[in-house]
């Protein structure tokens, strides 16, 4: 499995798909707890007609590293590996936190994003007093019951307890440094006056019964890109595991209709 030492860190990825092709690679960003498995469905696909390029975030899935702050520093991690396979251009495809990350990436470098895609993602977390006040007082429970609450409650009303209890148990096995500071990170993200500034082509896909970070959250922002496309599914907040071929053929008709001409 390739690798890239880094800062400390060693960052496992997955790069597959042809070379040859005019399509800008993909870059499939997971969110907080995660891992690059998330993406094993548009792996399989894309990567048979385009570059695809996953990674395991530092402190997530394979890859090793504590001490991550923020989402700027994941960016310039992500960044990082990009410089190192010589990508110049490329499709930031980013799951909630990963989503932040993408946006940060667009912001930061507009000229190397070709056109991005936000899976369950907003530019601003937003809470009403009640809400905020209950997530603070979570922080204060033990660590695995605050990481199962999280997971359990990111999933659509019905989905199948075997795959929640894997994601819960993957997630609880991270080091608590890097899901409780990344958290707050979360928290702390906001890019929503600035989104205005994309100017590329956007999709926005979301599960209509998200209630991590819920649909008008996402509408709002939605209303502030200058090219942006949004596609409401009926799932939760984790589409890449509740409903990896739907999102993945909401991926696949938006590259195919916003492809560059020429």
């Amino acid at each position: 499995m390739p690798q890239l030492e880094l800062d400390g860190a060693v960052l496992f990825y997955d790069d597959e798909g042809p070379r040859d092709g005019d399509a800008a690679p993909l870059v499939l960003i997971h969110g907080w707890t995660a891992n690059r498995h998330r993406w094993d469905h548009q792996l399989a696909h894309f990567s048979r007609t385009r570059r695809v390029i996953r990674l395991d975030l530092r402190g997530h899935g394979d890859s090793g590293g504590a001490g991550v702050r923020s989402i700027e520093e994941l960016a310039r991690d992500v960044l990082a590996l990009l410089d190192h396979l010589e990508v110049d251009r490329f499709v930031p495809v980013g799951h909630s936190m990963g989503g932040m990350i993408a946006q940060t990436l667009a912001l930061s470098h507009p000229g190397r994003v070709e056109r991005m895609v936000l899976v369950n993602s907003i530019g601003r977390m937003t809470y009403s007093r009640g809400r905020g006040l209950l997530m603070a007082a979570s922080t204060r429970v033990p660590f695995k019951l605050f990481v199962a609450t999280n997971i359990r409650r990111a999933f659509a009303p019905g989905h199948p307890r075997e795959e929640i209890r894997a994601c819960v148990e993957a997630s609880a096995a991270l080091p608590r440094e890097v899901v409780m500071t990344l958290y707050g990170a979360m928290r702390a993200f906001d890019v929503l006056d600035r989104v205005g500034e994309i100017a590329v082509p956007v999709l926005l896909v979301h599960g209509y019964h998200d209630i991590q970070l819920p649909v008008a959250q996402m509408l709002r922002m939605a209303k502030a890109y200058p090219d942006a496309e949004v596609r409401i599914i009926d799932a939760g907040h984790e589409l890449p595991v509740e409903r990896p071929a739907e999102l993945t053929a909401a991926l696949d008709r938006f590259l195919t209709e916003k492809a560059p001409v020429g």
